[in-house]
């Protein structure tokens, strides 16, 4: 795999950036997948990175396989290939002498070397396929630091001339805040925030910038320039290139840990090409941000780069310090995210920020984490919270009942299964048997034997819902943890304890349980009555995963639907719906607060007295503290005529279409119709389809005004549709995905009003 490249000097910004998190996710699936692998698979992977123990004259430094399968198997297959007892091809040595060490490792760090190892293969990629030398010569250290982490059981630790970082201070992210602080504290707050929004964007940017090779700078630089240049090239592929994609290596921003020397080196070649990049993506932004990044930028990129190279700029000295404007210091929340020590904060994590928000900053004067402290103190207290809203609160939660009950040792939860091997204890027996009753019972059209084929099958197994001793409800599920889904073939409660949150509480364990397991999908076939259900619990018919993943493993069901959810490893199930309800009373004591001290009586206007006939709006005591601004003067009320109005109609659609295109082609099931059809991967496809028609073509017939009504738009959508249903067939992943992104097409017509809403 190679290294994942996001640098905006790459063409094709967007799909560098969708490489790259594709490259991210391959990676951490695959560390995921390893860690999930049974003992004996685990060792045999590592065996092949540890040295033999057999005895001290041995220098085998890693088993070696005596009898390759013709057929290797799948690499994140979890069935081991060998046996402790199969001989080295090197040393001769059985697999469990190179593994000997290893058995008394806990399990944690057998997971963190086998993080390293997924690490240390990534890494033998990239040094084949690098070309740069050196580049691919630190790639190469890297990959052998990492392979004598392995052998050695240590982390690593990059070690030599580079020295630890930071290497310069004031770090870059220091100096352009002291940039901010210092040029631009006399502007009013909006123009402030547009510069402070800058920095961070430049930052931003910085941190995810590709630097330059040294032999690509040879021609722009001096001998001691480049020199100097190809320390920091290394510093920065050891410390943050490398580490965004092997994160067993420790991972620093660039922003933080380099200076002025390597800003100076980048700074023209990153100014030109994002401004390059940014008007060439100018059709695509919001006029918001396009009048951000092409006026306002490269004003402050040029007063920037006057500091950059300037030799007695103050923003550099290790000891500048310039207090920030009254406004920010005045508002809480602002100076909080300020990067005033360095950008604690990722630089860019909030850069296109509401304009509604800096003008609530502008009212803000306590303390936000003070104010909020106040307030969770305030709900906690049960004393203060006396009252019917306190004791029955309104809109409780599904599952709040049930939550009580489990407090309250009433319900009990318990992960049961049956076993071929392993001795069954006879109260999981009875409850398997309870909750086959249960589930014949609820569900009447399932045949009885296939149901306890299910529940007693040792691969499935069962989250039972226990009360008084006895299974009222529960979920049977089948794990695929290799391919990261989890299928729930029964969700039954018994019909006496239903409507009481049992069911949203059993499937909130459920989440639970799989997020500590590392499986993150759930799949199921619901019938017409249990479709509700599993909507509630956040389950829809658009899968998130493809079908190669789950094709083979899951059994269809006629006159059932397809449903899957994504789980968020963020997320504590049983507790969310406390938390978001949580939120809610906080959020509800800010605004009482804040209207409170809004909510001001002012005294009348006495002016009138004196002979004034009118006065303007904003003079009004109290209008300018409520957020109120004068409206926008409407120039086209002046001078208005038809050729005007077309205009505008015409602008208003062409932005409506490419709002709607754009959002198609960012759809995740967009892939197949991004591109016309190659001609050499698909020979016959342009025999079948006579007008073939895709996204790129329609975004340039866009660009180029072929769109004069909708319909001609609409016309090109739909007959991309069509081709691609009259080619492939019903059960490929291309018709399912023209199906979707059909639907997808539709919502976003009625949306924006182009069709008339059902």
């Amino acid at each position: 795999m190679s290294a994942p490249s996001d640098s905006p000097q790459e063409g094709g910004k967007e799909d560098s950036n969708k490489q790259r998190q594709s490259n991210l996710q391959r990676i951490q699936q695959r560390k995921q997948s390893v860690r999930e692998w049974p003992q004996d698979k685990k060792m045999e992977k590592l065996a092949i990175y540890s040295s033999c123990k057999a005895d001290e004259s041995c220098k085998c430094n890693g088993w070696k396989n005596p009898n390759p399968p013709p057929n290797p198997p799948r690499p994140d297959a979890p069935t081991p290939t060998s046996t402790p007892t199969d001989p080295c091809r090197t040393c001769s040595h059985p697999l469990s002498s190179h593994v000997s060490h290893l058995t008394t490792v806990g399990e944690d760090e057998l997971d963190r070397l086998l993080g390293i190892v997924v690490d240390v293969e990534n890494l033998f990629m990239c040094v084949h396929k690098e070309e740069d030398s050196d580049t691919k010569q630190v790639y190469f250290y890297l990959f052998k630091l990492l392979r004598r982490c392995i052998l050695q059981l240590s982390k690593p630790s990059v070690e030599g001339p580079l020295g630890n970082p930071p290497y310069e201070k004031p770090s870059i992210a220091k100096g352009v805040t002291n940039f901010v602080l210092f040029k631009f504290n006399h502007l009013p707050p909006k123009e402030w925030q547009m510069m402070y929004d800058l920095a961070k964007m430049f930052l931003h940017c910085l941190n995810h910038w590709k630097l330059e090779t040294p032999t690509a700078r040879k021609q722009q630089m001096s001998a001691e320039e480049i020199s100097a240049y190809k320390v920091n090239y290394t510093r920065w592929l050891c410390y943050c290139h490398v580490p965004a994609f092997c994160d067993s290596l420790p991972h620093y921003d660039t922003t933080l840990i380099f200076g002025r020397s390597l800003l100076k080196s980048v700074f023209q070649t990153m100014r030109k090409q994002l401004l390059d990049k940014f008007r060439a993506e100018k059709d695509k932004m919001p006029p918001e941000k396009r009048t951000l990044v092409l006026t306002h930028f490269p004003r402050f990129l040029s007063l920037l780069e006057e500091e950059i190279y300037s030799n007695v700029s103050p923003i550099w000295d290790p000891e500048f310090k310039q207090n920030p404007p009254a406004h920010v210091t005045a508002g809480a929340g602002t100076m909080g995210e300020v990067p005033v020590a360095g950008f604690k904060k990722r630089p860019g994590d909030a850069l296109e920020e509401d304009s509604e928000d800096v003008k609530r900053r502008k009212y803000e004067d306590e303390n936000l984490e003070e104010a909020v402290a106040e307030i969770v103190g305030i709900i906690e207290d049960q004393n203060r919270q006396l009252g019917p809203q306190a004791m029955f609160p309104e809109h409780a939660p599904r599952d709040e009942a049930a939550k009580i009950e489990e407090r309250n040792k009433v319900i009990e939860f318990h992960c049961i299964a049956n076993s071929l091997t392993d001795r069954v204890p006879k109260q999981t027996m009875l409850w398997l048997i309870a909750l086959q009753n249960v589930f014949s019972h609820q569900l009447p059209r399932m045949p009885k034997e296939y149901i306890t084929r299910l529940v007693f099958d040792p691969k499935h197994k069962t989250l039972a819902l226990v009360k008084d001793g006895r299974p009222i409800g529960g979920i049977c599920f089948r794990m695929f943890p290799s391919q990261g889904f989890s299928e729930i073939v029964f969700c039954a409660v018994t019909s006496n304890e239903q409507v009481k949150g049992y069911g949203t509480h059993l499937m909130n364990h459920l989440k639970d349980y799989h997020i500590r397991n590392g499986v993150m999908h759930f799949l199921t076939f619901a019938d017409e009555f249990a479709v509700g259900y599993f909507k509630k619990q956040g389950f829809s018919k658009d899968l998130k995963l493809p079908k190669s993943v789950y094709g083979g493993y899951i059994k269809d069901y006629e006159g059932a639907t397809l449903m899957g959810c994504e789980l968020n490893p963020k997320i504590v199930y049983v507790e969310f719906t406390a938390v978001v309800r949580r939120q809610k009373e906080i959020l509800k004591k800010l605004v009482e607060r804040k209207q409170e001290q809004i909510r001001q009586v002012h005294p009348g206007l006495t002016c009138f007295r004196d002979g004034t006939r009118e006065i303007q709006v904003e003079a009004i005591p109290g209008i300018l503290e409520t957020g109120w601004e004068p409206p926008p003067v409407d120039k086209s009320r002046y001078k208005s005529t038809r050729n005007s109005d077309e205009k505008a109609d015409a602008e208003h659609l062409y932005n409506v279409l490419k709002t709607i295109l754009t959002a198609c082609r960012n759809h995740q099931s967009s892939w197949p119709f991004l591109n016309p059809v190659d001609r050499k991967a698909v020979p016959d496809y342009y025999e079948h389809i006579k007008f073939p028609m895709d996204m790129k073509t329609m975004a340039e017939r866009l660009k180029a005004n072929y769109y004069v009504n909708k319909r001609l738009f609409i016309a090109d959508m739909k007959r991309m549709f069509t081709n691609c249903k009259a080619y492939n067939a019903p059960e490929t992943e291309y018709y399912n995905c023209a199906n979707v992104l059909d639907r997808f097409f539709i919502n976003k017509l009625k949306d924006h009003g182009l069709i008339e809403k059902v």
